[in-house]
């Protein structure tokens, strides 16, 4: 009798766990599925590298002269 139970046991746990690897199996699937639909019908903008360099250039200046500066301070007092 209580090898049957189990047995009854190693069945239930098996047929649990199997069940719980196919949904994570589908899911994967469905997962990547989805990302592969938003990816080609929803594709990311592409910066425009011309108006980018542009302001880049001038943001760096300023932000290298405020640096300049912060250390200038710092090592005066």
């Amino acid at each position: 009798m209580e090898t049957n139970l189990i047995m009854e046991g190693f069945k239930f746990m098996f047929l649990g766990m199997g069940t719980v690897f196919l949904f994570l199996i589908i899911m994967i699937f469905v997962v990547y599925l989805m990302s592969f639909i938003i990816h080609r019908f929803f594709p990311e903008p592409q910066p425009n590298e011309k108006l980018s360099a542009g302001t880049a250039g001038k943001d760096n200046r300023k932000v290298v002269a405020a640096i300049t500066a912060a250390i200038k301070h710092h090592r005066q007092g």
